[in-house]
């Protein structure tokens, strides 16, 4: 991937129901690696530094560019993970440039 025109997912994410959170883990990297994404990191909150974080888990997927980010997004693999999901966790996720 070029990193100058590399679009970047980051999700920010507080659990609720763990099996069901499990279940997504367990299906969302097919549609990340499908769309050409990779995750670059993937982390639990373990110290409030400055302000308050929104969640207790955290992801940095890199997709090639914008276009493959919204891709993956609006794909209907993922479209299909949205439901397990939205059961699973409280998710923010934003999409950036670099």
């Amino acid at each position: 991937m070029n990193p100058g025109m590399a679009a970047w997912l980051i999700g920010h994410m507080t659990v609720r129901d763990p099996v069901k959170w499990q279940e997504y883990l367990g299906q969302v990297g097919a549609t990340v690696a499908d769309a050409g994404g990779e995750v670059v990191f993937r982390g639990h909150l373990w110290d409030q530094v400055c302000g308050e974080a929104p969640g207790q888990l955290v992801v940095a997927i890199r997709f090639a560019d914008p276009a493959s980010l919204r891709k993956w997004h609006e794909s209907p693999a993922y479209q299909r993970l949205i439901p397990i999901r939205q059961a699973a966790a409280e998710v923010v996720l934003s999409a950036y440039e670099d």
